[in-house]
């Protein structure tokens, strides 16, 4: 069974219409992307309708009270400094539900963020995986974050298309790291040597290039994150090691700033090259060299 996210941009009248009148209905949203010109004649006649749409949100935990999610970066806030917001659809709806926190053993405890034994879209250490694209930027990308089975193995599996109009360029799935971000949003992982991945992808190329993208106090502003790049052989699973001075800042602050293994998210990302995406994650987390 696949268990598939659509990440794009949906208004509350979109999500009314999905989850009131339809609950049981797949989120496989693909195309809801409203222009201004759209909004304005619509504004007058789902006014109604948003506001029961934003109340069944409530009900169900996605908005306010204890949930206290953003729910507008769950639409696609690339580098944002709150890591963005998540959510547990499932094909059959608001089906998986997160453990207890006392039940995941913190990242950088284990060395691992996702053994991809957890259902989707939780990580084996306690927090959750979400898609993001450029399209919150004015881009026009687009894309999808499923978990499948690819080649015997499990995986979390970004699929989409990458754009450079618009001054656009990216997709990523991304999960924040530390177990509880109320009382910590950062992990310390300095007892590591760097970030390590199992994956896969599809391409027409000899081999395709993919990023990680880390978060640290010095990334302040939306945009800016610490960079390595990878290139893997299409068709075949691959362990890619991406030691700590790989990274080279980005953006104000890491760009003046020394890296350091003080961690809120990670982020797997195509950037930068127009083309189809397929890109499956597997086993991810931190190593040492004995």
């Amino acid at each position: 069974i696949s268990i598939k996210h659509s990440f794009t941009v949906v208004n509350t009248n979109y999500l009314y219409q999905t989850f009131v009148k339809n609950p049981l209905r797949s989120v496989r949203v693909k195309s809801p992307f409203l222009k201004a010109s759209d909004d304005d004649e619509n504004e007058s006649t789902s006014k109604k309708g948003d506001n029961k749409a934003m109340a069944f949100l409530r009900k169900v935990g996605r908005v306010g009270g204890a949930a206290n999610m953003d729910f507008a970066n769950a639409m696609g806030l690339d580098e944002s400094p709150s890591g963005g917001t998540k959510s547990s659809y499932h094909e059959d709806g608001f089906k998986n539900v997160r453990k207890a926190k006392s039940a995941y053993i913190p990242c950088t405890t284990s060395g691992v963020i996702d053994d991809v034994t957890e259902p989707f879209p939780f990580t084996s250490s306690g927090s959750q995986w979400m898609g993001i694209t450029d399209r919150v930027m004015g881009g026009v990308s687009n894309g999808s974050l499923s978990r499948e089975t690819v080649q015997g193995k499990n995986a979390n599996v970004l699929r989409g298309e990458v754009s450079l109009e618009n001054n656009g360029g990216f997709i990523q799935m991304a999960t924040d790291l530390a177990l509880d971000p109320g009382m910590d949003p950062f992990v310390d992982a300095s007892e590591f040597d760097g970030v390590e991945l199992e994956v896969y992808c599809e391409g027409a190329d000899v081999e395709e290039k993919f990023n990680v993208h880390l978060r640290n106090p010095a990334c302040d502003r939306q945009f800016s994150s610490y960079r390595a790049t990878f290139a893997i052989r299409p068709g075949q699973w691959a362990t890619v090691r991406l030691t700590w001075d790989s990274f080279e800042g980005y953006g104000p602050g890491p760009s003046v700033t020394p890296f350091v293994p003080i961690l809120r998210r990670l982020g797997v990302v195509a950037i930068g090259e127009a083309k189809s995406i397929v890109l499956a994650v597997g086993k991810v987390g931190f190593y040492r060299v004995i």
